[in-house]
């Protein structure tokens, strides 16, 4: 059994000679001509272009709309001085509370707005 299988293995390493499957000849001389296409029924005549009309003052008019002067808003340390102060606000909500706003609101000036705010509406 070994044997044979060994002979039909050897025989299928065997090379054999093929020929390839007959590829279909194809008449390369000839080209079939593209339709040229129609010719358009209107005839569209084109317009000139002037480019020496350009104007800046059009292009870029002035304004007459007055600049608003930029107002500073006054700090918080300065509007929460009188309402609440640092101490007050800590003992209010505690100092976890505390860090928690000045973290997420980047300055402890907008943590004692908050506890203002938390004040006034109690």
């Amino acid at each position: 059994m070994m044997l044979s299988a060994s002979v039909l293995f050897i025989a299928g390493c065997a090379t054999q000679t093929r020929q390839p499957a007959p590829i279909m000849e194809q008449n390369l001389t000839e080209v079939t001509p593209k339709p040229v296409p129609q010719a358009p029924r209107r005839h569209i005549k084109l317009k000139e272009v002037q480019d020496n009309n350009y104007s800046s003052s059009y292009m870029y008019p002035e304004t007459n709309v007055q600049k608003r002067e930029v107002v500073k808003v006054a700090s918080a340390e300065t509007t929460t001085q009188g309402g609440m102060s640092k101490e007050e606000c800590i003992g209010m909500i505690g100092q976890e509370k505390f860090n928690k706003y000045t973290q997420m609101f980047g300055d402890e000036a907008a943590s004692i707005k908050r506890c203002a705010m938390i004040k006034a509406m109690q």
